[in-house]
């Protein structure tokens, strides 16, 4: 078992889990996904859900949330649709948590958002700022936040800099800055009812993540897309004590195996208390499980 304190039970929540089929990693992904893989030394080799059911479920993970895409007006690939994602958590309604995507560029943002909430009944929102290419805390998408705001559920947002585009000339043209988390505060401030939940540790933003953390009450974080053992001390120890109620269990599948994830974050010898924290309270209490 990766993991003492699953104890062969199903208790992990993933709150950062991608499709591990075509549709995403070739088709929404694109030339900025291979220049991840490549820029990694890793081959793009799709799957299916069943597979990836699996794999969770022996690694003592009893639910993930499953992201949709739409970076479509910027990068011009097509959308993983929320109305896959409903599919698929209807297929596993006892596993998948549905967050539906949104392209804050398109200008049916706000009716889409209210689409997927109120008539595919997804849980939340997954936004990548940097593919999408957008500040989420600009006047023009205030319009969409209030929409999802009064809409009552949460939103991931990506924190950090992206492997999307890496080694290409100009980044395929995708700007970094989009990752910063002092643009999620302005967002966090203007919106103190949308619970925010920023993913990875926002490399080279942490001290700045943690400190919006720290700071506003509805902004949460994950560690997904990072291995523990390359994740910050600094994160670390926040996480173990200041905000150990703030940071949940994520792991950017299929981009990482969650297995190798909780083997990883066993070896950081947190207290018990905090393992569950991490591993499913803090994602229970946020997600209303």
């Amino acid at each position: 078992m990766p993991i003492d304190i699953l104890d062969g039970e199903e208790r992990a929540v993933d709150t950062h889990a991608h499709p591990p089929t075509a549709n995403f990693l070739v088709d929404a992904g694109g030339e900025m996904m291979r220049d991840a893989a490549r820029r990694f030394g890793t081959e793009i080799s799709p799957a299916g859900y069943d597979e990836m059911v699996e794999t969770y479920r022996e690694a003592g993970i009893g639910r993930a949330v499953l992201l949709a895409w739409d970076a479509e007006t910027n990068t011009g690939n097509p959308p993983v649709t929320n109305e896959h994602v409903a599919e698929v958590r209807d297929r596993y309604p006892d596993f998948f948590v549905g967050f539906g995507s949104v392209d804050p560029l398109k200008e049916d943002a706000p009716e889409t958002a209210r689409r997927a909430i109120e008539d595919l009944g997804l849980s939340g929102f997954k936004f990548q700022q940097i593919a999408q290419g957008f500040d989420p805390s600009a006047p023009e998408h205030h319009e969409l936040f209030d929409v999802i705001e009064d809409l009552g559920v949460p939103c991931v947002f990506h924190g950090g800099s992206s492997t999307l585009g890496a080694g290409a000339p100009g980044g395929r043209g995708l700007r970094i800055k989009y990752g910063d988390p002092m643009l999620l505060d302005d967002l966090a401030a203007e919106h103190p009812e949308l619970p925010i939940l920023m993913a990875h540790p926002a490399f080279p933003w942490e001290k700045e993540q943690l400190a919006v953390c720290q700071q506003k009450g509805n902004v949460y974080m994950d560690l997904s897309g990072w291995m523990p053992e390359y994740i910050d001390d600094q994160v670390l120890r926040y996480a173990r004590t200041l905000l150990s109620d703030k940071v949940m269990f994520g792991t950017d599948y299929p981009m990482i195996e969650p297995e190798a994830w909780l083997e990883g974050f066993a070896d950081l010898g947190f207290p018990e208390e905090v393992e569950r924290k991490l591993l499913w309270e803090n994602a229970e209490r946020l997600l209303g499980l």
